[in-house]
């Protein structure tokens, strides 16, 4: 289960997505990271931290009114899209893979 609150900010065009990673039964990842093009799908940007349930979390401050592309990284190797995205749009890998989106 993955969530995503955003909060927006009254006294800058800035919203603070706050990204929950929670560890399911079949997947307790060691890392997790949120990589898109806000940070250049940059696969060594900062892992989210690890809470003691297991469940991982990150706060990111973004522009308002931006659409923003992303995937989560676990454990450097599996790729896997939040379902509470507001959209999914295609990856531009020449397969069936696609990117989560926010509008922001």
């Amino acid at each position: 289960m993955m969530s995503i609150k955003k909060q927006f900010l009254k006294s800058k065009p800035t919203c603070k997505v706050t990204f929950k990673f929670e560890k399911k039964a079949d997947l307790a990842p060691t890392s997790v990271k949120v990589v898109g093009d806000f940070n250049d799908w940059n696969q060594e940007t900062e892992p989210m931290k690890q809470l003691k349930s297991g469940d991982h979390t990150q706060t990111i401050y973004m522009r308002s009114g931006s659409r923003i592309q992303f995937r989560y990284l676990v454990n450097n190797c599996i790729w896997l899209n939040d379902e509470d995205a507001d959209d999914f749009i295609d990856a531009g890998m020449g397969n069936s893979e696609k990117n989560s989106v926010l509008q922001l």
